[in-house]
This record gives C-alpha cells, structure tokens and sequence, in this order.
C-alpha cells in the first residue's frame, strides 16, 4: 500500500528528487512514497539518492516515458 504519490512529471532535475525527500521526509518508518517523473536522468538519479539515505527501493520502473520508483522510508 502506498501511503504517499508524489507527482514530479515535467520537472528536470534536480526538482524530482528535492520533492522526493520532502515527501519522504513526511512520512513515518516504513511507510511507501511513490514517485512520478519524467526526467530521463532520474533512474540514475533515484538509485543514487536512495543509497545514499538509506532508504529501501522497492521498485524502479519505466513505462511510455514516465518513471515510476516506489520507496520504502527506512528509520
């Protein structure tokens, strides 16, 4: 279940991920945000930015140009 969609479409980096940590940072401990972007870059970009806070990726994916990443908040 998703607790939180961001919507991040028509928005070039770095501004997918700006929201992304705003809305995970809304979030509790092991809630899921879903992100929608359309930035070309943001599967790098997503993968990087998880690593390195540590959040869990659930899911990467890519359907008729927009990205969709779920991500699991971790404590």
């Amino acid at each position: 279940m998703v607790n939180l969609i961001v919507d991040a479409k028509g928005l070039a980096c770095p501004l997918p991920i700006v929201k992304a940590k705003k809305g995970i940072d809304s979030l509790e401990a092991g809630q899921i945000m879903e992100v929608l972007t359309t930035d070309k870059g943001s599967m790098k970009d997503f993968q990087a930015w998880v690593h390195q806070t540590k959040h869990e990726l659930i899911e990467a994916k890519e359907d008729q140009g927009v990205f969709t990443f779920t991500v699991k908040k971790r404590s």
